[in-house]
């Protein structure tokens, strides 16, 4: 059986991650914002300040592993952010949605 090895190089690596997180981040949102929410407003306010409190802890322990190998500081905080909201917000919605009918 053939082996195959895929090289991802550090920006790759950190935009999957970072997908991968913001899917965390709106499970996480999501469990915090039932218990939190008076309104459905201040639900997705509740969900939107916990997915951006992970995403900047992530920023900090992020810049610690990749601080020499991505060369422009300001990539590790720029890469994927869209992603991660884009992947954030449809999960915080579905686990929301579960969360509150079960």
């Amino acid at each position: 059986m053939a082996r195959v090895s895929i090289n991802l190089t550090p920006i790759t690596q950190l935009y999957w991650i970072r997908v991968g997180l913001g899917i965390t981040a709106g499970i996480i949102s999501a469990a915090f914002a039932l218990f939190l929410s008076q309104t459905d407003l201040t639900t997705l306010i509740n969900g939107f300040t916990i997915a951006l409190i992970m995403y900047l802890a992530s920023y900090y322990i992020f810049r610690a592993i990749y601080k020499n190998k991505i060369e422009k500081q300001s990539k590790i905080l720029s890469t994927a952010i869209v992603m991660y909201f884009f992947s954030w917000f449809p999960f915080f919605v579905l686990f929301y949605t579960l969360f509150k009918v079960y």
